[in-house]
């Protein structure tokens, strides 16, 4: 009994002499960086935050709420102008549902085969590639679209209505090809983190390769291969200069078509917020509203995919 309780002592003393008694100078200073680092990162996201909403007021007091939400017609511009922001966000609505047609089933492809079927040493060539993909451009993209892929869709689908050498549908799939990496990346690796105990389960029930991949990787890693769309999302949301160069603009009234020529959010910033608007005037504060709508767009999509993360992730030991 003395003995049992000589070694509890001892271990628990080792134990006690393993933590810290107070904290070093360096710790303390690594604390406190890391600390301001976070502190600092929070006050750019709310600074960035306040200075989307802070114009509002002035919008708001000028054009009616009900009219920018509701309103078919965009044109802010013209001698009459009309402040109805939908025509943009169907704009923008439909590159982010092309992008997504695209990227989700070529970049889950993608990971599926990279997670399940390829070698070691084609894993580590594609994948190097696949990051480095998504370095591109997105100018040079945008000229590709324009100048290559839009005559070549073109020419594959003449039976649509041809008219313009805009194209949102164009637009829509040049940025799905612009997130097709970071979507095949995320996900292959949110597969490749399913532990290997569960697809030797499924191999020794009799299971083929493809249904492992599709019936227990591909669910246990649900979850990341969510976030991988979100992230995808949201990039094609943000995307400007394909949009800008590839979708044109002119039209300021809502439509819908994959051959129509119409305006996004992004690219509607990106052509009006140049040194040549007068600070304090109706267009400038046209920029801030459009880009506080996106912004809580944005919010709402992420917001709705962490809840279907945090329903469908699967924690492993």
């Amino acid at each position: 009994m003395t003995s049992e309780s000589s070694v509890s002592s001892g271990r628990s003393g080792a134990q006690a002499s393993l933590r810290a008694q107070s904290f070093r100078l360096g710790e303390k200073i690594i604390i406190g960086s890391l600390f301001a680092t976070a502190a600092l990162s929070v006050a750019v996201t709310t600074a960035i935050v306040f200075s989307l909403f802070i114009p509002l007021p002035e919008f708001f007091s000028i054009v009616p709420v009900g009219e920018f939400l509701t309103g078919t017609l965009w044109a802010p511009t013209f001698a009459n102008p009309s402040y109805g922001v939908l025509p943009i966000v169907a704009g923008t609505i439909q590159v982010v549902m092309y992008a997504m047609l695209v990227a989700v089933p070529l970049g889950l492809a993608s990971a599926i085969y990279l997670s399940e079927y390829a070698s070691k040493a084609v894993r580590s060539t594609i994948k190097p590639i696949l990051e480095v993909l998504e370095g591109i451009p997105t100018v040079a993209t945008g000229l590709f679209a324009l100048f290559w892929l839009r005559p070549f869709i073109e020419d594959l689908t003449p039976w649509l209505p041809w008219q313009s050498p805009f194209s949102i549908g164009v637009a829509g799939v040049a940025v799905g090809f612009i997130i097709i990496p970071l979507i095949a990346s995320v996900s292959d690796d949110a597969m490749r983190s399913v532990p290997r105990s569960l697809r030797e389960g499924a191999y020794a029930l009799g299971a083929t390769k493809m249904r492992v991949a599709l019936k227990v990787v591909l669910p246990a890693a649900i979850s990341g291969v969510i976030a991988a769309f979100v992230l995808g999302a949201s990039r094609a949301v943000g995307e400007t200069m394909v949009v800008l160069l590839v979708a044109g603009g002119g039209n300021p009234q809502l439509v819908w078509g994959f051959t129509e020529a119409s305006a996004a959010m992004t690219a509607f910033i990106a052509s009006r917020a140049t040194g040549e608007i007068a600070t304090g005037t109706l267009d400038y504060y046209t920029i801030f509203a459009v880009g506080s709508l996106l912004f809580l767009m944005t919010l709402v999509m992420n917001a709705i995919a962490i809840r279907f993360v945090n329903r469908f992730r699967e924690v492993y030991e």
